[in-house]
C-alpha cells in the first residue's frame, strides 16, 4: 500500500512564516513589558514597606528610645515619694529642743497588691498591731485604692524585720523603710514657746500629696507651726524593682529627701530650765529678755505638758487630764497668751505718762490716808492707814495707791493708753510665734463706742493696773526693758534659720525725757534696794549687782464694799480667788542688760520676785563666766 500523501498549504515564497514570526515576536514583547511593570510595581511596593517599617524601627530604637525603655521599666519599677526629715530647732547655743529619732516602719502600697485586703490580712498575723493600727488598716483596707504608701506599723524591732523579711515574696506591696520620730529633749520645760508636731489633716493632704506619706508631721504650736515651712524641707523619690506579683525586690535608685532648715532660737536652755524650775508648776509664766538685743533668752509657762503626746494624736485618757479645771489649761502659752491685769506693775507707765504729760513733777505730792472719796465711792489704798504725804519715787517705793488715783485722774485714759502703746504693752509685736495675744488699755473712744459711761473711778482704777487693763507677761519684759535702757526694745525668739542669720531692727530712742526715765528708774530702784520698798525681802544680792522692779497683785474677783471695807486678809479667800502677784524688773542696775517679767497666779507677793531675782542672777552668772564681768556684750 503506498503511503498518505500530506498535502501543504502552498505559501508562495515564505511570506506567511514571517509574519507568524513576527506575531509571536510582538505578543512575547508584550508578556515581557507585562511581567516587568508588575514586578517592578511588587518591587516598589516591598521597598516602600521596608522602607517604612525602617524609619519606624529607627524612630522606635533611636529616637523614642529613652520613652519606651521608661515604659518598659515601669512594667518592673515602682516610684514612690519619701517624707523629708524635719529640720532641728535648737537654742542659741545650739542645744537641741526639737529633734529626730530614727526608726524603722513597715509601709505598703496597694496599688502593687492584686488584692490589698488579703495582703493587709496577712501582715496583721505576721506583726502584732496595735487595736487602732488594725482598725485604720481595716478601714484602708476596704476603701478606695491609696496611690502612696500606707503605714502598717512604726518602731519595728529586728525579729519583727526579719519576720518580714522571710514573708516578703507573700507580701506584695510591702515596703520597709527608714522614718522619723519627734522628739523633744527638755519636754516640757520648752513645750510652749517649740510647741509640737501633728498630723497634717485631711483637706491639706488632698492638695499636698507629700502631706499624705506615712510619718509626715506639720507643725502644730510655737516655734513648729510658725518656722514650718522652713523645718519641712523636700520629699525624695525612690525606685524599687517589683517582681510580677508586685514584690519589692531591690531598690534601684534612691534620691534622698533634702531635710529641712535648722531653726535656731534664742532662747538659753539653762536659763529656761531655771525659769521653769524656779516655776515649779505653779500656774503663771516668767520671761527674761537680752534688753542689748531683743533676744528672749528664756519663756517659761505653768503648769506645761508633754509635746511628744502630740505626733500620733493625744490618747483620750491624757486629753482628760489636760482638760480638767484641776490641770490649769497646760496647754496654754501664759507668756505669750496669758492675758492679766498688771496690778501696781502697771505704775511705771502711769507715772511716765503723767511726767511726759505735764500732769505731775518731781515734786508733786498727795497725800495718802488710806482711803479717798472719787464720786460716791470710796476707794482705798492697800496699806489702809495710809502712807502720807508721797511723790512719783516714793509712791512707786511703796506702791501707793492713793497717789496714782490721783496721778491717773490728772493724766487721763488716753494718755496713760498711748505710753502704754510707747512701752511696747500694747499692739502686737512682730514676734514668730502663733497666738500672741494683744494687750488691751481702754480710751474713752472705746467707752463711747460700747456704751459705758466713762467715769473718773474708771480711770482711777486703770491708774493702779485694774479694770479693763489687761496685759501679757512678755509685753510687762518689754516694758520693763524699754524703760531701763530708753530705747525702743524689740523682741525676737528666731536667731537663725540655716545658716543664715535673722536680721532684727536695732533698737532706737524712745524720745522720753531723761530726767523724768530717772525719777521713775529711781522709784524702782528704791522698791527693790531700800527697806520700804515693796521687793526689799527678795533683792539681788550678786557681787554688788543690783536689780530694780515693780511689784504688783492684781485682784481677780470683784471686792464688795464690805470687803473694802473690813480690810480683809488675801491669804484667807480660797486659792482661786486671792490676788495674782506680779513683778517687772531689770537688772543690773547701773547698766541694764536683761528685763524679765513673772506672774504667779494667786501667788504671794515675793514668789515673783524671787524667781526674776534667780533669772538675774543665773543670767549675769552664766555672762561673768563667759567674759569676767556684765559689761561686756554677748
Amino acid at each position: 500500500m503506498r503511503p498518505a500523501t500530506i498535502i501543504e498549504p502552498c505559501l508562495g515564497t515564505g511570506r506567511g512564516a514571517r509574519q507568524t514570526a513576527r506575531m509571536n515576536a510582538q505578543r512575547d514583547k508584550k508578556q515581557r513589558a507585562v511581567f516587568t511593570r508588575r514586578a517592578m510595581i511588587i518591587g516598589g511596593s516591598q521597598v516602600a514597606l521596608f522602607s517604612a517599617l525602617t524609619a519606624r524601627l529607627y524612630e522606635m530604637e533611636i529616637v523614642d528610645h529613652s520613652r519606651y525603655s521608661r515604659l518598659a521599666r515601669k512594667n518592673a519599677v515602682s516610684e514612690r515619694l519619701i517624707a523629708p526629715e524635719r529640720g532641728l530647732i535648737t537654742d542659741r547655743n545650739g542645744v537641741i529642743l526639737a529633734g529626730n529619732r530614727q526608726q524603722w516602719q513597715a509601709l505598703f502600697l496597694m496599688t502593687a497588691a492584686s488584692d490589698p485586703a488579703a495582703t493587709i490580712a496577712r501582715l496583721e498575723r505576721i506583726v502584732s498591731l496595735s487595736p487602732a493600727d488594725r482598725a485604720r488598716l481595716a478601714k484602708l483596707a476596704t476603701g478606695p485604692i491609696h496611690f502612696l504608701p500606707i503605714l502598717v506599723k512604726k518602731d519595728l524591732g529586728w525579729d519583727e524585720m526579719a519576720r518580714l523579711e522571710v514573708h516578703r515574696p507573700s507580701l506584695p506591696g510591702l515596703i520597709i523603710d527608714r522614718g522619723f520620730r519627734r522628739f523633744y529633749p527638755l519636754g516640757p520645760l520648752t513645750a510652749h514657746p517649740v510647741g509640737y508636731v501633728v498630723r497634717p489633716d485631711s483637706a491639706d493632704a488632698g492638695r499636698e500629696p507629700v502631706l499624705a506619706l506615712p510619718g509626715v508631721r506639720v507643725g502644730g504650736s510655737g516655734i513648729e507651726k510658725s518656722a514650718n515651712a522652713a523645718l519641712f524641707g523636700s520629699p525624695g523619690i525612690v525606685e524599687d524593682e517589683v517582681d510580677a506579683g508586685g514584690a519589692v525586690v531591690r531598690v534601684i535608685t534612691r534620691r534622698p529627701a533634702r531635710e529641712g532648715h535648722a531653726v535656731g532660737l534664742t532662747l538659753d536652755a539653762g536659763l529656761q530650765r531655771t525659769a521653769a524650775g524656779a516655776l515649779n508648776g505653779r500656774p503663771g509664766a516668767a520671761v527674761l529678755i537680752d534688753t542689748s538685743t531683743g533676744d528672749l533668752l528664756a519663756m517659761a509657762s505653768a503648769p506645761s505638758f508633754d509635746p511628744t503626746w502630740f505626733d500620733d494624736g493625744v490618747p483620750d485618757h491624757v486629753w482628760r487630764r489636760w482638760t480638767s479645771k484641776a490641770a490649769h489649761h497646760p496647754l496654754t502659752d501664759r507668756a505669750t497668751g496669758g492675758l492679766y491685769a498688771p496690778g501696781s506693775s502697771f505704775k511705771p507707765t502711769v507715772a511716765l505718762a503723767a511726767l511726759e504729760a505735764g500732769a505731775i513733777t518731781g515734786d508733786t505730792r498727795f497725800f495718802c490716808s488710806g482711803h479717798m472719796k472719787i464720786g460716791n465711792r470710796i476707794f482705798y489704798c492697800w496699806l489702809r492707814s495710809g502712807h502720807g504725804s508721797m511723790d512719783v519715787a516714793s509712791a512707786l517705793q511703796q506702791s501707793c495707791d492713793i497717789f496714782f488715783y490721783h496721778v491717773a485722774m490728772r493724766t487721763g485714759i488716753d494718755r496713760m493708753a498711748a505710753m502704754a502703746r510707747h512701752l511696747g504693752l500694747t499692739g502686737r509685736e512682730a514676734l514668730a510665734l502663733p497666738n500672741v495675744a494683744e494687750g488691751f488699755i481702754p480710751t474713752r473712744r472705746w467707752a463711747k463706742q460700747r456704751q459705758i459711761d466713762w467715769t473718773k473711778g474708771d480711770t482711777a482704777v486703770q491708774g493702779i493696773g485694774q479694770g479693763y487693763t489687761v496685759l501679757t507677761p512678755l509685753a510687762l519684759a518689754v516694758m520693763a526693758a524699754r524703760i531701763g535702757t530708753g530705747r525702743a526694745v524689740r523682741p525676737r525668739i528666731i536667731r537663725t534659720v540655716g545658716a543664715v542669720e535673722r536680721t532684727h531692727p536695732a533698737a532706737t530712742t524712745l524720745s522720753l525725757s531723761d530726767r523724768h526715765l530717772a525719777l521713775v528708774r529711781q522709784g524702782m530702784a528704791e522698791v527693790v534696794n531700800t527697806p520700804l520698798g515693796t521687793a526689799w525681802g527678795a533683792r539681788l544680792a550678786l557681787r554688788g549687782a543690783r536689780m530694780a522692779g515693780k511689784t504688783g497683785t492684781a485682784q481677780v474677783i470683784g471686792e464688795s464694799a464690805e470687803m473694802e471695807a473690813e480690810n480683809y486678809n488675801d491669804a484667807e479667800l480660797p486659792w482661786q480667788d486671792r490676788p495674782n502677784a506680779l513683778f517687772v524688773g531689770y537688772a543690773p542696775l547701773d547698766r541694764p542688760r536683761f528685763a524679765a517679767a513673772v506672774v504667779i497666779e494667786h501667788g504671794t507677793l515675793l514668789g515673783p520676785v524671787k524667781i526674776a531675782r534667780d533669772l538675774f542672777a543665773a543670767a549675769l552668772s552664766r555672762r561673768r563666766l563667759a567674759y569676767g564681768d556684765e559689761s561686756r556684750p554677748a
